[in-house]
């Protein structure tokens, strides 16, 4: 067991171990940066960083075919960790190269807590318009909408992952239950007076009986977007109240009556709602003198709360962002000839570990080679001056 334990313990100090990984680092950002002309920045991020193991689908099947980014970076804190308490000693001319190694075990946590818990959002504003929630750029979900009350929705929304094709789904909210007829990943919708030769669609009621449906390949590129598309049919105790085409593309809810009551279906992007409103008062977009080369992007916003404790105009602009109870609101982008802007909108509560990390990181080299340059201005000191 002694023999065994000495062999592991040899094996996360090892040198070579340190090499192997960074190598292997290498090669993953190389593998990664040639898949993302297939699967996009989010993708890779999934499929090579935040995963222990990459998996390549062949012919349906999950291969495993190289060492995921999780796995590395593990390795890697472990390998750093070993070292530290098998070789290194705490002295004072140790002291920076310590903080430095700490810096970069905190940046590895840093990084691994970002890929668990950070959720990204975007808000949408036109000026003068008033919103309490955000909306995902990458997942989407189906809302069916009690509005009966005048003063509140009830909302039941269930995440697209879960709508596939022939799933029944149900929740105790809902009177009735939900059953996927088809979905579609991504496919382009227009009016069937358009297609005369297009199949009959799964619809009985709603918008889609007059929509005729054509599935599409999933796309990765930046500036294209996918928009899933689904035939939901509802049933009550008495049976089918209708089937329903959603889609990311019909951006209005469909209404129906059941049991004396209001209700709407819409498939939409994924929300994220605050005990707060934000208005946009101005969108500003500055740009050089005698040309159209941006300089500056900014919002004037209003922050409100319903209690009114918090009432104030804030500027959001590059390198400024709106922190706000755990959500931090960038400048990201504007549309509609500068009358929209669009914030990102960010929820990581890790945020400051990289900037611990790289305080940590800087302090130490400064200790670090401070200490190694007085030694040297000592030595030469007391070298004996040549006659």
């Amino acid at each position: 067991m002694r023999n065994l334990g000495k062999a592991f313990l040899d094996f996360f100090v090892s040198l070579k171990l340190t090499v192997v990984l960074l190598g292997l680092s290498a090669l993953l950002v190389f593998f990664a940066t040639i898949d993302q002309t297939n699967l996009g920045i989010w993708g890779i991020q999934h499929k090579w960083f935040r995963t222990f193991i990459v998996l390549q689908d062949v012919k349906g099947i999950p291969i495993p075919v190289f060492p995921g980014g999780y796995f590395i970076g593990g390795m890697l804190f472990l390998n750093l960790i070993a070292a530290h308490i098998s070789r290194f000693k705490l002295t004072p001319k140790r002291s920076g190269l310590l903080l430095t190694h700490l810096g970069l075990l905190v940046l590895l946590v840093g990084e691994l807590l970002t890929g668990l818990v950070q959720e990204e959002y975007q808000l949408r504003l036109d000026q003068g318009e008033t919103k309490d929630y955000s909306e995902s750029p990458l997942y989407n979900e189906l809302a069916i909408i009690n509005t009966t009350d005048p003063d509140y929705d009830d909302v039941v929304a269930i995440p697209e992952k879960m709508l596939k094709s022939g799933a029944a789904l149900q929740h105790h909210k809902l009177p009735f239950r939900l059953v996927v007829k088809e979905f579609f990943p991504n496919a382009s919708l227009q009016m069937r007076s358009q297609a005369p030769t297009a199949p009959p669609s799964n619809a009985t009621t709603g918008i889609g009986l007059q929509t005729a449906t054509t599935p599409l390949p999933i796309t990765y590129k930046p500036d294209e977007r996918n928009f899933p598309t689904a035939s939901v049919e509802l049933i009550g105790p008495q049976g089918s109240l209708g089937t329903w085409l959603v889609s990311t593309q019909i951006t209005e809810a469909q209404t129906f009556e059941f049991e004396g009551k209001t209700w709407k279906i819409i498939f939409r992007p994924e929300r994220i709602y605050t005990p707060y409103s934000v208005s946009l008062i101005k969108f500003s977009h500055d740009v050089y003198a005698g040309t159209d080369i941006p300089k500056n992007f900014s919002s004037k916003v209003r922050l409100q709360t319903p209690d009114g404790k918090t009432d104030r105009e804030v500027l959001i602009y590059m390198n400024n962002p709106l922190r706000f109870e755990g959500l931090t609101f960038y400048q990201a982008s504007f549309a509609n000839n500068d009358r929209t802007t669009i914030l990102q909108v960010v929820k990581n509560p890790s945020w400051l570990l990289p900037y611990i990390a790289c305080a940590m990181l800087f302090v130490g080299l400064i200790i670090h080679f401070g200490i190694s340059l007085v030694n040297f201005a000592s030595k030469r000191s007391r070298r004996p001056a040549l006659a």
